[in-house]
């Protein structure tokens, strides 16, 4: 059927994302969760982190992280800072960072947001592009401002958190001691900036996502509908962005022991330790995380029982680390997926008791990664592969049941723009005739029968061969049953049109072959391996690579473009 004449397909999800759940109001400020919680349960703890030398926990609660909110927030505005001004946030994970970033929701400021995992060049170029007029950080980060003072150039506002040297400005201790505790809040609107967050900028330059106060306020509404998170729970941040909707859902978050900026080298025990020891009854965290953690609990016989729920994110998650997770949960317990994007999220979400072992054999047949049913807050389409912008949605651009297309999103839930980036926003929003729009997630997914997304793999790592396009994550599910293949990469080698797809495979830790004979061997057996499913038996390249590329935020996401161009080298 042509593209003029195919019926429109409704969109999966729900029939109007917008008034899901008593929708969104015209007047929120996502901080406004802080004062209603503490006066609830003032004496509830908010955060815990590692006390003094890594022995025990700080403890900070409602009453006192309400409290000192409001004095940060009343001295910063006695520095000058208002509503709609950039913060420049560059703040280690725990209390001062919640803290300062409520008072900046107080007041209608707008907090930046950049991961130091980035990288400097990037991370600087990032804070240039935003033009921030207020920079509060650590010392460490005053440090390097004052190295490339460029970047910084729009600031106007300076506060050290921790000791002051030279470079100027007041510090975070002078601010609360000056601030007065009354209340703090500024009217905002659902509509006006709340937050800029940045991509992982695994497939590009990281972009800066502008957060808007309504939109904040609907995926509180999401995920409290999906995950049925309770006031009183306790919630292990492993990713420290996600610990401020636990001020939302009236819960505590612990932060534990580790460097987030380098997950797949976080230290077990210490995340071990503070499940058990802070009690802790969700966790949220890079699947690197729980490659590391889940097997020391193996070893060490130790049952995450506290646990009602892991969520793993970031990555597509394998079946053998949900059978891990469930081999350490209490049986009631279970792994869950969130699947979206710094610009929307939650999209959809999959129980792992669903995946495995109800999906199992699908996803080993090269079905792709199911992530689940659409959000309650949200629709999803799926539209023709393309790289080219699109001007204006119609109802013909959107695939029928079982077509493979570029997943697109749209509801409250949904940034409209980035900021300061007309391209990028050109290039990943659709906008519709009644103001709302259609993102652009850049990812190739498909429907099945029962409604769930199964996700393909990024747009931009498509494999055009002379036979047809070849999406990598089915594919790359097929080769993960190597039992000495920790993970693997699809990848073409050659012009767009005639690539040739090579498998690049990352052996297990001693068991990356050390001889032709060896690597001949591994070979057999994986082309073995892709010979048993239709959609695999002519994958006939293969590679081995020492330790595949990822990126910084979430040490899971392969960087696909590198390796392409190491396998282009290798054979070239």
């Amino acid at each position: 059927m042509s593209d003029d004449t195919r019926p429109a397909r409704p969109p999966q999800g729900a029939a109007d994302p917008f008034a899901a759940l008593g929708g969104v109001p015209d007047e929120v400020n996502i901080a406004a969760f802080l004062p209603e919680g503490a006066s609830r349960h003032p004496e509830a703890s908010a955060v815990v982190s590692p006390g003094p030398g890594g022995r025990g926990w700080s403890v900070l609660s409602y009453a006192e992280l309400e409290e000192r909110s409001n004095r940060i927030a009343a001295g910063l505005a006695a520095e000058g800072v208002e509503k709609g001004m950039r913060v420049c946030l560059f703040v280690r994970p725990g209390p001062d960072l919640i803290a300062i970033t409520y008072a900046a929701f107080k007041l209608g400021a707008v907090p930046v947001l950049a991961d130091p995992g980035m990288g400097r060049e990037r991370l600087l170029a990032a804070v240039e592009r935003m033009a921030p007029e207020v920079f509060i950080g650590v010392p460490a980060a005053h440090l390097v401002r004052t190295l490339f003072r460029a970047p910084f150039r729009s600031v106007q506002v300076f506060v050290t958190v921790g000791r002051r040297l030279a470079w100027g400005g007041t510090t975070l201790a002078r601010l609360e001691r000056a601030g007065a505790p009354d209340p703090v809040l500024e009217p905002t609107h659902r509509d006006d900036p709340a937050a800029i967050l940045f991509t992982s900028g695994s497939t590009g330059p990281p972009k800066g996502v502008l957060y808007t106060h309504g939109m904040f306020h609907a995926q509180v509404t999401g995920l409290r509908a999906i995950y049925g998170f309770e006031p009183g729970e306790i919630d292990l941040a492993c990713f420290p962005l996600f610990a401020l909707f636990d001020i939302a859902f009236g819960m505590t978050s612990v932060f534990p022991d580790m460097d987030v900026t380098r997950p797949a080298r976080c230290e077990p025990e210490k995340i071990v330790r503070a499940i058990l020891e802070c009690g802790a009854t969700t966790a949220f965290g890079s699947p690197a995380i729980w490659r590391r953690v889940l097997p020391h609990c193996r070893e060490q016989g130790v049952k995450l029982d506290g646990l009602r729920r892991l969520l793993m994110a970031g990555a597509p998650v394998p079946p053998d680390l949900i059978q891990d997770a469930h081999a350490v949960l209490s049986l009631d317990a279970d792994v869950h997926t969130p699947y979206g994007a710094t610009e929307s999220l939650p999209v959809a979400s999959v129980a792992g008791r669903e995946v495995v072992p109800g999906l199992l054999e699908a996803l080993k047949n090269g079905a792709g990664t199911c992530v689940g049913r659409p959000s309650p807050t949200i629709q999803i389409q799926l539209i023709g592969i393309t790289d080219e912008p699109i001007e204006r949605w119609t109802d013909d651009l959107a695939l029928g049941l079982g077509e493979v297309g570029e997943i697109c999103v749209r509801g409250p839930v949904v940034t409209a723009e980035y900021a300061e980036d007309a391209a990028a926003t050109a290039g990943a929003k659709i906008p519709c005739g009644d103001g709302t729009v259609w993102h652009r997630i850049g990812d190739v997914g498909r429907f099945d029968s029962e409604g769930r997304l199964w996700f393909m793999g990024r747009k931009s790592h498509r494999i055009e061969t002379p036979r047809g396009v070849r999406m990598p994550v089915p594919l790359e599910n097929i080769f993960n049953q190597h039992p000495r293949a920790a993970r693997t990469a699809l990848v073409g080698v050659g012009p767009p049109g005639e690539e040739v797809p090579f498998c690049i495979v990352e052996a297990l830790p001693g068991e990356h072959p050390r001889s032709d004979v060896m690597t001949q061997g591994f070979i057999m057996q994986l082309r073995e391996i892709g010979r048993k499913v239709a959609r695999s038996a002519d994958i006939e390249h293969f590679l081995f690579h020492p330790g595949f590329p990822v990126d910084p935020r979430h040490n899971a996401k392969i960087h696909r473009e590198e390796l392409k161009a190491w396998a282009e080298q290798q054979v070239g």
